[in-house]
């Protein structure tokens, strides 16, 4: 008689845009829920960093021995997954999903560990950064100038039974980091300056958003079709539109709108102030854009004119843009800056760029005799 395998294992993530925002301390709180439940709930690895509050809430949890390992000379310590599956209680704490294990062990990844605990059985609660994800790593690379060497495939989040976002404002966690609350005060500065930016933790911010709403988008739809979606949202598209008060800025905006939706991807309108002497209706037209953009919960950052294809090539950077959509230019318009046209500058300035550009559209005759 043959012995059937235990139910698979349940997976949950806690997803926060950057370390410090608080995952670590919300999947120990969580814990403390379930024992208080009477549920069997162990530390398999949780990394505290020396944060007291951290370090108070796993104090009254059962923690399972690490295996310490040597390795060049230093002794590592990493989770003993061998210990848990002897343990075998109902769930266990694995902080850092894309944690790397030393050489030597039995599984490269942690999150390969996960998957050996959950066949056994054992639910697991997980913390995971959303800048190793495999999806955005190299973009988030290019954006901070810091190699993402651990990573974590999309598929394992997505398979996830519950993915929870721990969100904290950009200035609230760079408030966290000054008085020293991520970081020691050796390492504060030089992540303030580097990685903790305000620019750059917006972008991952909404790369987390991004990742958390378009994964319930596709559970939705998998429920309401019965079947698995077909080209599930990417979690590194990210639209930009340009807009300087031109005749084409609502056509342009009216396309950028589209295309953010068929890529189910969010949407930043760039307004560049046109060239002086601007027209009143030039001025006009890029005020109502903003205001149009603003209504609908659009994110909307405005430019001084001068040089566009630089302050386009800089914003998509930071904001980790990978659509550009903007007026077909013309010569004396934004269109010739140091003998090359703004597309020319642009492509060199950021040739990851996907630049759509949006001409005129047909003449007002034609546009009428249209049915």
């Amino acid at each position: 008689m043959s012995v059937q395998p235990p139910p698979r294992g349940r997976l949950r993530v806690y997803l926060g845009m950057a370390p410090g925002v608080g995952k670590t301390y919300a999947m120990l709180e969580e814990a403390h829920r379930l024992r208080a439940r009477g549920v069997a709930v162990v530390a398999g690895f949780v990394e505290t960093y020396g944060r007291p509050g951290t370090e108070t809430l796993l104090g009254g949890l059962e923690v399972i021995p690490r295996r310490r390992v040597a390795y060049r000379r230093v002794t590592v310590e990493e989770m003993d997954t061998h210990a848990i599956l002897r343990r075998a209680p109902a769930i266990v704490l694995v902080d850092e999903l894309a944690h790397t294990n030393a050489p030597g062990s039995t599984r490269e990844k942690r999150w390969e560990d996960i998957e050996a605990i959950r066949d056994a059985g054992i639910d697991v609660i997980s913390t995971c950064n959303v800048q190793h994800l495999d999806s955005v790593a190299d973009a988030v690379e290019r954006m901070v100038g810091v190699a993402v060497h651990e990573r974590v495939p999309d598929e394992v989040l997505r398979g996830a039974d519950e993915i929870e976002l721990v969100d904290l404002s950009p200035a609230r966690l760079r408030r966290r980091m000054s008085r020293g609350e991520v970081y020691p005060p050796e390492r504060t500065a030089l992540a303030l300056e580097k990685f903790f930016t305000e620019p750059n933790l917006v972008a991952l911010r909404d790369l987390a958003l991004h990742f958390v709403t378009g994964q319930v988008d596709a559970d939705l739809q998998d429920r309401l079709s019965g079947a698995v979606v077909v080209g599930a949202p990417t979690t590194d598209a990210r639209v930009m539109v340009v807009v300087d008060g031109a005749e084409t800025s609502r056509r342009v905006f009216r396309r950028a709108t589209m295309l953010a939706d068929r890529l189910r991807a969010p949407l930043l309108v760039l307004a560049v102030a046109a060239p002086s002497p601007a027209s009143d209706r030039a001025t006009e037209t890029v005020d109502e854009i903003v205001a149009d953009a603003t209504d609908a919960g659009t994110e909307v950052l405005r430019a001084a004119a001068g040089d566009p294809a630089a302050e386009i090539a800089r914003v998509a950077r930071e904001r980790l843009v990978t659509h550009v959509v903007l007026a077909q230019p013309r010569r004396g318009r934004l269109a010739r800056l140091s003998g090359d046209s703004l597309l020319d500058r642009l492509v060199r300035l950021a040739p990851d760029l996907e630049v759509s550009l949006v001409g005129p559209g047909p003449p007002a005759d034609a546009r009428r005799a249209t049915f």
